[in-house]
């Protein structure tokens, strides 16, 4: 009994590294690149969109991870963009559970990102039509007077080195967003921007290679010259993961604006906060995958939980929605792998998909519960009615 729930912990940490984890890496990368590259262009754009600027909102969203959506949150604050510009954002994202759909489902993943922008576009556009604002705009000031301090002082706290992305150092959104004491770069500063980083992107890289041949059906653990090294690289890479996201203290809050800032800074810093994506993601596949496999294990059988799940029907979107409706990406990452494994259907995976806020949630909460709450309410109304007509019509 113990050896073999034992041997399913080891199954699941390899397969969540080199069948998921690899290849989130390798998209990570890729993205993180052109996000430095573009340096904050289409948020720029945003602020000069008046009209349109529901669409950029959901252009911003629509980008894989937090970071495009995060950055809606300090203009909204500022009073730069509307509401609804902020909804738009929320119902085009995906959080992380992106990266996850993109390394496995391709073709999906466009499906769902076509269908989510054009959601978010007539979302955002009926709320501010409706004059729907979420509550903050009355209590900006106030807001605003309770945080504020002397600049000088601001400054003095925070030593900020990068450039900002939609506010300026001292401003409002800075105060508010920035306004936490400062966050002293101790030992896990040191572990992440140390050598550690390039340690990972190594372990990655042999990892991603294995992951190809096991595409092309070959036998890591068997084939190569070297015996079991796809549970060697697999079983570390996962230890390594779950390592990164507990010393950082991202095993449930993730993605923060002063991060995506860093992203755009640096290509360095890119690698270093692109690393604990990867290792965010990671672990939260191997969470999802222990905890199907141990059910599986339970019950007897991986059919009887997918009788289970498929039986449910039109329940599974009302609960791939509800799901949607927990901020941050852990949760919606399971429900990617989910869908991954066939266990839950499309529409399921669409109303997630347009119900999840991800991490972009995470800033609106930290200024305003009510905005953020309503929020987060708002984009579960298209979610569940997309979702079920889908399913329906599917």
């Amino acid at each position: 009994m113990i050896i073999e729930i034992l041997n399913i912990i080891l199954d699941s940490a390899e397969e969540a590294f080199l069948a998921v984890g690899v290849f989130v890496a390798a998209v990570l990368l890729i993205i993180g690149f052109l996000n430095y590259k573009q340096s904050g262009k289409l948020v720029n754009a945003l602020q000069k969109a008046k009209r349109i600027q529901p669409i950029f909102g959901a252009l911003l969203g629509l980008t894989p991870g937090c970071g495009g959506a995060i950055f809606v949150m300090p203009l909204y604050l500022k009073g730069k963009v509307s509401f609804g510009t902020v909804i738009a954002a929320l119902v085009a994202t995906m959080g992380d559970s992106a990266f996850l759909l993109i390394s496995s489902n391709p073709d999906k993943f466009l499906i769902v990102s076509s269908i989510s922008f054009g959601a978010a576009i007539i979302t955002g556009y009926i709320i501010d039509l409706l004059g729907i604002d979420g509550g903050f705009s009355k209590k900006r000031e106030k807001r605003l007077d309770e945080l504020k301090m002397d600049s000088k002082e601001h400054e003095k706290l925070h030593h900020h080195e990068v450039a900002h992305v939609a506010h300026e150092n001292g401003d409002e959104a800075d105060v508010l967003f920035h306004h936490s004491e400062e966050k002293k770069r101790g030992w896990i500063y040191r572990f992440t921007h140390g050598q550690f980083y390039i340690i990972f992107w190594a372990f990655a890289l042999v990892g991603f290679i294995l992951g190809l041949l096991m595409l092309f059906q070959v036998d890591v653990n068997n084939d190569l010259f070297i015996k079991n090294i796809g549970k060697y690289i697999g079983i570390g890479g996962t230890f390594m993961c779950l390592v990164y996201i507990i010393v950082n203290r991202k095993v449930i809050k993730k993605d923060e604006l002063e991060e995506e800032e860093h992203k755009l800074d640096s290509l360095k810093e890119t690698f270093i906060h692109d690393a604990v994506d990867v290792a965010f993601v990671t672990t939260w596949v191997f969470i999802g995958y222990l905890v199907f496999n141990l059910l599986v294990f339970a019950v007897g059988g991986e059919n009887v939980i997918a009788l289970w799940m498929m039986s449910a029907g039109i329940m599974t979107v009302i609960m791939g929605a509800l799901i949607g409706l927990i901020p941050g990406s852990g949760p919606q990452i399971i429900f990617v792998a989910l869908y991954g494994k066939g266990l839950v259907p499309f529409a399921a995976l669409l109303a997630n998909a347009i119900s999840q806020d991800g991490d972009a949630l995470f800033p609106l909460l930290a200024i305003d519960r009510k905005s953020s709450l309503t929020a987060s309410l708002i984009t579960t109304i298209p979610a569940i009615i997309i979702g079920v007509v889908w399913f329906l019509l599917s």
